[in-house]
């Protein structure tokens, strides 16, 4: 194997990526705050961001896959091509088979802004997606994989990222040791290179993994473990209770990554420099009061986070499914759920338009995305 892990090599990466990466996420970061009714005003006068529920669609292709788990808009930037993707379409990858057997599903459903859903990508099992799908303008998908034998931790497999291009079909798969069981991930996409970071659920580690890309798939320059620390372990209820969410904030180069076990969030400095990892990070959100597992995570366009919930580490039955927006430095603003039972919420994102934000959100109790549109400020 290469040695990709020169200290050098990867701080002028690092730099690269930067540079090129900046026009793409600082856009996103100073977006118009959203509002919403009057009456949703908190302390401080924060507002939030999340919305009322609008429209639901189911995610269950035809071969039975449940479990819906990653959610991915397409850009606008992203290169259509001959494929199906058009911008705007929202991706959703299901990590159980028809079976309900966990680690074990093979498909990513497209649903477009109107009409029906369709399935996009059809894998082989056991493939078990998991929460971490993305879209690169360059016109791949791509999506981590953590599968298993017979639905538990305990055949559990190191997994490794499937890259797919806009026709659907897979053209790489990549597997490097910081990739070890990958429950969600992030991507930070400038152009003709990106980064990748995972959440690894085997280990309780987060790595970074910087790539060219091109139009016919991906080519790894480095490759870092850059956190670690996180408690982790098998949950027959949960298959791993394990860092998961991920979001990334280009203007304070900090990685904020949701701990489902510790029942926190942290945040990693200097994400794009470091090349090893001094421990889980900072504390920047602890509430038992309202995270019950920190689970998947997405930014808002008003800066706010959102993490979901696994209803397994800390549950209250009155606060089923919980999305949960807060402040960078950790203050509280809303929870809204996403049903009305225990451990519906997972993968969710949002996609802000010139005039209007999508806001998406999976239920995996009823195998459905609920699809929000809010009006932007002016």
């Amino acid at each position: 194997m290469k040695n990709y892990r020169s200290i050098a090599h990867s701080q002028t990466v690092g730099r690269v990526v930067r540079h090129a990466l900046v026009p793409v996420v600082s856009k996103t970061i100073t977006c118009a705050t959203l509002l919403l009714a009057a009456a949703a005003a908190f302390a401080q006068n924060v507002e939030p961001f999340l919305p009322n529920q609008v429209r639901s669609v189911s995610t269950m292709p035809t071969n039975g896959d449940v479990n819906p788990y990653g959610v991915a808009f397409v850009p606008n930037n992203f290169q259509t091509g001959t494929g199906p993707l058009q911008h705007g379409d929202i991706l959703v990858s299901n990590f159980n088979n028809k079976q309900n057997l966990q680690g074990t599903g093979t498909t990513i459903i497209r649903i477009p802004s109107g009409g029906s859903p369709t399935v996009f990508f059809q894998g082989t099992a056991p493939e078990g997606l998991a929460t971490g799908l993305g879209v690169l303008q360059a016109g791949l998908v791509l999506v981590t994989n953590l599968p298993t034998a017979d639905g538990t931790s305990a055949t559990a497999q190191p997994g490794s990222l499937l890259v797919i291009n806009s026709q659907g079909k897979l053209i790489q798969t990549i597997t490097s040791p910081e990739i070890d069981g990958p429950w969600d991930a992030t991507y930070v996409d400038g152009g003709n290179v990106a980064a990748v970071f995972f959440s690894n659920a085997l280990n309780g580690t987060v790595s970074r993994l910087i790539f060219a890309v091109s139009p016919t798939g991906v080519k790894l320059l480095s490759a870092a473990t850059i956190a670690s620390g996180y408690k982790h372990q098998g949950d027959p209820a949960a298959l791993f209770d394990a860092p998961t969410g991920l979001v990334y904030d280009e203007r304070r180069d900090t990685l904020f990554v949701a701990s489902t076990l510790d029942n926190m969030v942290f945040g990693v400095r200097s994400a794009l420099e470091r090349n090893e990892s001094d421990g889980p990070g900072v504390i920047v959100y602890q509430d038992n009061s309202h995270l019950h597992g920190a689970l998947a995570m997405a930014a808002a366009p008003n800066d706010d986070l959102l993490v979901t919930n696994n209803d397994v580490i800390n549950p209250d039955p009155n606060q089923p499914s919980e999305i949960v927006e807060f402040t960078k430095d950790g203050q509280f603003v809303k929870e809204t759920p996403v049903d009305p039972n225990q451990g519906g919420s997972f993968g969710l994102a949002a996609n802000q338009g010139q005039k209007t934000t999508t806001f998406a959100a999976v239920d995996d109790n009823t195998a459905t995305i609920t699809i929000s549109t809010l009006n932007n400020l002016e």
